[in-house]
This record gives C-alpha cells, sequence and structure tokens, in this order.
C-alpha cells in the first residue's frame, strides 16, 4: 500500500537557504512549493508578536554587536533552561526591528550565513501578509509554533489572546495549524473559537513546561504522552501530534517494540502525525545514514526520509524546501 503524500511544511522558512524566519526564508519555501510555512511566535515587551525560534536571541540576530543594546544581555531561566544573552521580552517591537537576521548554524550552513545582516527581524503579520501575497493563487498555509507560553504569562504577556487578536487583525482565511509544546495554551486558543487544527508537539525527552510548573516532579512526560493511554488522553483535546523523527527511527524511544508504530496508535484515536524535522545534512541524521565529506555535507537523507514517509505520517518540517517537496510528493 502506498502511504498518502504528507503535507510538506518549511520550517522557520527555508532555512537550508536563508537566514531562519527571515523574510527572502519565507519568500524562497513559497516560491519552492511548500504547502505551508511555520513561524515561532515570541513576546517583545509591549507584547508583539515576534517571529523567532527562540525569545534570546543572540544566535539569530546582530543584537551581540550593537552598542547601543550592550547593556541587555541578562541571564534568565526559561522552562528550566538558564540561559545568557538577549531575550525579547525586553525589547520593544521598534527596537527590535532594527535587528537583523543571521544564520543560527553558520558552520553547517555557510551559504545561508552569506545573507546575514540583510533582512530584519519580522512579527508575525509581517509573515501573514508576505505569505498571502507571495502565494498568489496557490493557498499556503500557516501552521504558528507558540513558543514558552508558560513563561511569557509569568511576564503578564497572554499569548493566546495575542494570537487572536492579531488573526482578527489580518482576517487570515486560510489553513491554520497552531502547535505548541504546552497543551494548555492549545486549550485556551480553542477556547477562543479560533478556526484552526490543534498540534501538540512532543519532544523525544523531558516534560511540557506547563506540566511542570503545576505538578513539578510528578508531571507526566513526553514519553508518557505518546503511550497508548496517554494517546487516549489526546484524543478529542487536539487534532493532533507533531514528534521528534526519533520516535518514528527509533520505535523504542516512545515505548514500543520494533514493528509497532506510535503513528498507528495515534491515527487509530483519530489523531493526525506530524513530524519535524527533516534535514538531509550528516550531523542531523542517523548515523547509519550519514555519509562523507563531514558535518555539513548530505549524506542518505532520503534513506532516512523514506522510513518516515512509510510511517504515514501527515505532515513533514522540511529546511530545505525544495528537497522536501521534491521527495514526499514525488
Amino acid at each position: 500500500m502506498t502511504p498518502p503524500r504528507p503535507l510538506v511544511i518549511g520550517h522557520r522558512g527555508a532555512p537550508g537557504y536563508r537566514p531562519e524566519h527571515s523574510r527572502a526564508a519565507y519568500e524562497l519555501a513559497v516560491r519552492m512549493g511548500v504547502d505551508a510555512v511555520e513561524p515561532d511566535l515570541v513576546v517583545s515587551r509591549d507584547g508583539v508578536l515576534v517571529v523567532r525560534h527562540e525569545n534570546e536571541i543572540s544566535g539569530t540576530t546582530d543584537v551581540a554587536d550593537r552598542p547601543e543594546f550592550a547593556d541587555r544581555r541578562t541571564t534568565k531561566t526559561v522552562d528550566g533552561e538558564r540561559l545568557t544573552g538577549w531575550f525579547t521580552e525586553d525589547f520593544t517591537w521598534a527596537e527590535l526591528s532594527t535587528l537583523r537576521c543571521r544564520e543560527r548554524l553558520p558552520r553547517i550552513r555557510p551559504h545561508s550565513a552569506a545573507f546575514d545582516d540583510r533582512q530584519p527581524v519580522l512579527r508575525l503579520a509581517d509573515v501573514i501578509d508576505l505569505v498571502a501575497a507571495a502565494a498568489g493563487e496557490r493557498p499556503v498555509g500557516l501552521v504558528l509554533e507558540v513558543k514558552h507560553p508558560t513563561y511569557f504569562a509569568a511576564l503578564g504577556h497572554d499569548m493566546a489572546a495575542l494570537i487572536e487578536a492579531e488573526l482578527a487583525r489580518a482576517r487570515w482565511h486560510g489553513s491554520l495549524v497552531i502547535e505548541s509544546f504546552e497543551q494548555t495554551v492549545l486549550a485556551q486558543l480553542r477556547g477562543r473559537g479560533i478556526r484552526a487544527s490543534f498540534v501538540y508537539l512532543i519532544d523525544a525527552a523531558g516534560a511540557p513546561a506547563d506540566l511542570v510548573a503545576r505538578e513539578g516532579d510528578a508531571a507526566a512526560t513526553y514519553r508518557d504522552t505518546v503511550s497508548p493511554a496517554g494517546l487516549d488522553a489526546l484524543a478529542g483535546e487536539v487534532d493532533g501530534i507533531s514528534v521528534h523523527r526519533r520516535l518514528i527511527l527509533d520505535p523504542r524511544r516512545a515505548g514500543r517494540e520494533p514493528g509497532e508504530s506510535v503513528v498507528d496508535d495515534a491515527h487509530a484515536r483519530g489523531l493526525q502525525v506530524y513530524t519535524w524535522t527533516c534535514r538531509p545534512e550528516n550531523v542531523f541524521l542517523r548515523r547509519e545514514y550519514r555519509g562523507k565529506g563531514g558535518a555539513s555535507a548530505f549524506g542518505d537523507y532520503e534513506g532516512e526520509w523514506g522510513v518516515i514517509r512509510d510511517a504515514g505520517v501527515d505532515g513533514v518540517f522540511v529546511d530545505h524546501a525544495d528537497l522536501g517537496v521534491a521527495f514526499f510528493r514525488g
């Protein structure tokens, strides 16, 4: 039986070729034919939804080279991780808009790094507008990842309310998926009547920050969540799950025996299954799919991606939009 063709989602645009979350990355992903693009959402001091991989931005912008912001460098604990750098919540949007995008992995992706410092940081509003304009007659969907909602709530930012307001402003009527590693914010968004598919992100290890904040060491882990009982509890609460690809490539990480599949178990409960992130470089591939040429060279990514495709997933996140479209639609 031929598995269905999954949705191909441009993960932060097309970061295999341009700095992630830059205008050029999104426009390139659309031109390369993705079904949707995925902006990550964090918050500025004045409550603007900013598109960045994380709220700590020293690795993805030129902020560390800006003397006027040198005194903003600080150390914080975000979802249990102690980080030192510059954080979006310490800047107004007017200040963030002066920053320029940089490649997060310059040693792995030097071609993308050649486009550093050319384009400004974007808001969700900017991504919505550019996707609508770039798509033309071909519909391109949005997959919004809500980052650190419990952390931002403690700072006084209601991310569900901010997202609702921005979607209303934009009058977005296209395909919409909203995802988060925290189920609490998904329930809040669904409760606001937003028309979207709600997808729970599942990492290969650890526990959700909202549950840890509420329950401490008793919090259910992500592995608990993908157990049969955990999937039973999710059915009807969310529309799908988005699992780290390791949970598909190595079923034991999901508590399955060889030949068993978390994808099949989720589908049996009416849940869609997405996976992240399909990348071709050796450094990201499982050992058996790596080739010669070092960390940045492309390995046998088609071999690894074939396992994911054959598992029957409903959507895949890709960094190299053209490769993803060619492989998963081929």
